[in-house]
């Protein structure tokens, strides 16, 4: 058999292209505190109210080839990093969580249900994952949409959940006449980089 045969190259190198392009191509990235934004939205008897997330961390597994898939999501926001700008209204709030026992709130990606791709680079993923807040855990149905850009992932959403499903009461304000309502809105857009 001769190697160097024309036709015998080309099929081999075909037949390599073809190995290498049905391998699974993994990436690793970490979540940018710096650039990334997550905000908690609520109400109360007297005012719409808002807290920003300073503090948070990251890492995020992505599986590309012929199907896109997330290998690995997790989240960790610092309870006392939550600020409104307002030191009262912090303070109930860590006090509510009982940061003091539980000083971080985790998130872990369980499954994908559904993955459907937006563009070339756009997806959208809906998937369940694992919420723990002041020790209790609870599984939440997601939706994302994940962009791919450069060394980044984009990752964007929001989520309506109950504080009393995670064991916190909603805090209350001057001696109790202002009430926090139950419900809560989480939205995000976490930018994670190439490691």
């Amino acid at each position: 058999m001769n190697l160097f045969n024309p036709f015998l190259k080309k099929s081999l190198l075909i037949a390599v292209a073809f190995i290498f392009s049905t391998i699974t191509y993994s990436q690793n990235y970490k979540l940018d505190n710096n650039t990334s934004f997550m905000k908690i939205e609520g109400t109360s008897s007297l005012h719409d109210w808002h807290i920003n997330v300073e503090e948070q961390s990251g890492d995020l597994s992505l599986e590309q080839a012929e199907d896109f898939m997330i290998n690995y999501l997790k989240l960790t926001v610092m309870s006392e990093s939550l600020k409104s700008g307002k030191s009262r209204m912090d303070k109930n709030t860590y006090k509510a969580l009982n940061s003091d026992d539980y000083n971080k709130i985790t998130f872990k990606y369980l499954k994908t249900s559904e993955v459907k791709k937006l563009s070339e680079n756009i997806y959208e993923v809906n998937g369940l994952g694992e919420l723990t807040i002041s020790g209790t855990t609870r599984e939440v149905l997601m939706s994302l949409k994940i962009e791919l850009k450069d060394n980044m992932v984009i990752l964007t959403g929001k989520n309506d959940l109950k504080m009393t499903d995670f064991g916190i009461e909603p805090p209350r304000a001057l001696l109790g006449t202002i009430k926090t309502g139950d419900e809560i809105t989480i939205s995000y857009k976490s930018i994670f980089k190439t490691k």
